[in-house]
């Protein structure tokens, strides 16, 4: 769920081109110190995931604002806060503008994703239909370099400069930076396997992941007596929930359902969210827990509560199973641990998005621009955090390539829950 304290979409975070940064009245020394200061008190009241991070935001603080008088343009101001917000290893926090040469959002701006596995970055999930795929990038290869840049020079300058130490996930984060690239790079990617070294252009012949694309809000077909609904990163838009109903409707004979939510990085609403776990269910049940930080912070009093699913008209009560990804974030990874928690249907993939919490939007009085971060930790109803979700029925992406191994599986055990 996202809420904001400034009319914004609640996907506003992940698209995967914010407002370019727009040329404006430049902004007094007294005007960018107060934006700052801003920007640094808010993250420090609100953000809530600093205990599981090792950034040192006081450090912040000194670091970046000793740069604050050479800043005299919006873009070098940009460029600061995009630094600053960088020191949190955050896939959830962003700003809501950037400059043409600003690095892709993770995951919404990628096309690849990769951990390191025996200290040697490896490829673990590629977008499907998009760039890295087509040009023969497949999960198990390894990655040596990103423009001829080996990732042992790429990767360090993407880590925070106010870390105590670099952890696994910092290293993590500036490794599918590096690999994302920025708004006006072509990628070149220089990867091995078997043994051999592949030179591979992901943004050949156009930079795809500026230009996204899809048919529709959502795809839908009938697989022998199976019916099959993927969502097209459409969960913010409020269209979805008539377009997901009069597609569910025609699919009401079906004899189980696969919905797909592998390509849904953009985050949303959690009343979409709601409509679509609605008809599934024939009671009220809770689906996900929320943890408000800033007021325990504060005062020292805990404060969370259980959002409710309510039924809707027409369940669909046969079999269901959710595919999950790399690119199921944010209000994605929500309906997941909903459908979960409420033992209504299988989940089937990889990891997530691993997206931390619900964000918030703020808007500095200066700039003009905004900067959004997590502001409520979310749980599943047993008290598992959301990020840490992992589905029960996993699938090797190396296995068998070329082939969707997950819907494949996915079909296979929607079949053995129809026979009688």
């Amino acid at each position: 769920m996202i809420y904001t304290r400034w009319r914004l979409l609640g996907a506003l975070c992940l698209l995967l081109l914010p407002t370019v940064l727009l040329a404006q009245t430049t902004l007094t020394p007294a005007q960018y110190q107060q934006d700052f200061d801003y920007f640094w008190t808010t993250v420090n009241e609100n953000y809530c995931y600093f205990e599981k991070k090792q950034t040192d935001w006081a450090k912040v603080r000194t670091y970046y604002g000793a740069q604050l008088p050479g800043i005299t343009t919006k873009a070098q101001f940009t460029r600061l806060l995009e630094n600053a917000l960088n020191e949190l290893y955050d896939n959830h926090a962003s700003l809501s503008t950037n400059l043409p040469d600003s690095r892709r959002l993770l995951p919404s701006g990628t096309d690849v994703w990769a951990q390191y596995q025996q200290g040697k970055p490896v490829v673990v999930a590629v977008r499907v239909g998009y760039g890295a795929e087509r040009s023969g990038l497949r999960p198990g290869m390894e990655l040596v370099a990103v423009n001829d840049v080996p990732l042992t020079q790429a990767v360090p300058p993407l880590l925070g400069h106010c870390l105590k130490i670099v952890d696994e996930a910092a290293r993590e984060v500036a490794l599918n930076q590096a690999l994302a690239g920025t708004h006006d790079m072509l990628r070149k990617l220089t990867v091995r396997s078997q043994g051999r070294l592949l030179q591979l252009y992901p943004d050949k012949p156009t930079a795809q992941l500026e230009n996204i694309r899809y048919a529709g809000l959502l795809e839908s077909r009938q697989i022998g007596t199976v019916g099959y609904i993927k969502i097209n990163n459409s969960l913010g838009d409020n269209r979805l929930m008539t377009a997901f109903d009069s597609t569910l409707d025609a699919l009401a004979a079906t004899t189980g359902l696969v919905l797909d939510l592998r390509e849904t990085p953009g985050g949303g609403n959690s009343t979409v969210a709601r409509a679509i776990m609605g008809r599934f269910i024939t009671l009220e049940q809770g689906y996900q827990r929320h943890e408000f930080a800033a007021e325990e912070r504060e005062f020292g009093i805990k404060r969370s509560t259980i959002e409710l699913v309510s039924p809707r008209a027409k369940p669909y009560t046969r079999p269901l199973v959710v595919l999950v990804g790399r690119w199921t974030g944010s209000m994605a990874e929500g309906i997941t641990v909903g459908f979960d928690a409420m033992r209504r249907a299988t989940i089937l993939g990889t990891e997530m998005a691993r997206l931390n919490g619900a964000i918030e939007s703020f808007r500095l009085p200066n700039a003009g621009f905004g900067f959004n971060i997590p502001t409520e930790r979310l749980y599943r109803i047993g008290g598992l955090p959301r990020e840490n979700f992992v589905p029960a029925e996993q699938v090797d992406l190396t296995a068998l390539p070329g082939t969707d191994a997950e819907l494949n599986k996915a079909l296979e055990l929607l079949k053995a829950a129809a026979k009688p």
